[in-house]
Order: structure tokens, then C-alpha cells, then sequence
């Protein structure tokens, strides 16, 4: 469980340059009406690793969208 599971951030199908998705996240944070000192600490935290660091910190923060199996925007392979 995240540690801030009530801040919704949707990751697929949106921008993932690692600055457009710390951006959305820190924005939803505030939103969600976190602390500038928690903000700046999931960005020092973020910022410390490489991409998939900061994937992995955004799931550890924060409740990331997962697309459905029956999503209608998920790709079929067809033949």
C-alpha cells in the first residue's frame, strides 16, 4: 500500500519523461493536501536513482492507475 493512497496519479498513456510524471505527482500531492516538507522529501527520494528508481518510488507514495484487463483503451493483438 501506498504511503499516501488517497493521491490518485495516472501514469499509463500519459507523457513518461521522468520530469513530466515528478511534475504530476508532486501536483497531486499538493493537491491531496501533503505537506511541502513530504513533497520535497518524495522528491529527494525520487531523484536519487535512476528511472526506474523513481518508478518505484512513485508507486511507493502514491496509488498509480493501472489499466484494466477489459480497458478499451488496452491494445488486442489480432492476427
Amino acid at each position: 500500500m501506498p504511503k499516501y493512497p488517497q493521491v490518485k496519479v495516472k501514469l499509463v498513456g500519459e507523457d513518461g519523461n521522468a520530469f513530466a510524471i515528478l511534475g504530476r505527482v508532486t501536483k497531486a500531492l499538493r493537491k491531496g493536501g501533503v505537506s511541502r516538507e513530504e513533497v520535497d522529501a518524495f522528491l529527494h527520494e525520487a531523484m536519487s536513482g535512476d528511472y526506474d528508481h523513481l518508478l518505484w518510488t512513485v508507486m511507493d507514495w502514491v496509488d498509480v492507475d493501472e489499466p484494466d484487463d477489459e480497458d478499451e483503451n488496452t491494445p488486442t493483438w489480432e492476427e
